[in-house]
């Protein structure tokens, strides 16, 4: 379904960065970020332009593809991964910073993925997390083309981000309904949970 969805001239979700994730990132100071299911690139290139060291990964290779075009037109350069977290090189304590955009783990990989993620970043990193809330399934109902996962278990709540990240200093965590404006995919109102944690 990725790659098919990637392998269009069009940037699925544009190639804009996510506002959220632009908001939060110009507050920190540039180091190393990981950017988890990065798709086609828009966030890992707005960070690199801020000046980051960054390293991405998604399991399409379409999506890489467009990234590494997209690098490219900015005169920017990333380092990009396919595959799954499993198939990743990483090392722990590297990153200053990790985006979770939209990064919605199958069910049964979910928590442990972010026990890894956890372990990459280093203590005093920061994560910034923007993704479908559980109470989005009822809100995208009104969007004339639907968005997002529609398993309420990929989704994410409050209680839950709290558990899963539970080693981390709170500076914003909360639910909202937000209209969406990115690309082709992500038009329409949402709900979202937004998460801002520094690791302890």
């Amino acid at each position: 379904m990725w790659d098919k969805r990637y392998s269009s001239e069009a940037y699925a979700y544009g190639i804009e960065p996510n506002d959220f994730f632009a908001e939060q990132l110009v507050k920190l100071k540039t180091g190393k970020i990981l950017l988890p299911a990065e798709g086609e690139g828009r966030n890992a290139v707005f960070a690199a332009k801020q000046g980051w060291d960054v390293s991405a990964f998604d399991f399409s290779k379409e999506a890489k593809a467009k990234s590494d075009k997209l690098a490219k037109a900015n005169n920017i350069s990333i380092d990009y991964q396919i595959g799954e977290l499993n198939d990743i090189d990483l090392q722990e304590s590297s990153f200053d910073a990790i985006g979770l955009i939209y990064a919605h783990f199958f069910a049964d990989k979910k928590t442990s993925n972010h026990q890894k993620l956890n372990k990459y970043l280093k203590p005093g990193g920061v994560l910034i997390l923007e993704g479908f809330s559980k109470s989005h399934i009822k809100v995208n109902k009104k969007n004339d083309k639907p968005m997002g996962p529609q398993n309420i278990d990929i989704l994410f709540s409050i209680e839950e981000i709290k558990k899963e990240f539970h080693n981390y200093k709170i500076l914003e965590l909360k639910e909202e309904v937000i209209t969406l404006s990115e690309g082709e995919f992500h038009l329409g109102k949402s709900s979202v949970i937004r998460f801002v944690g520094i690791k302890e």
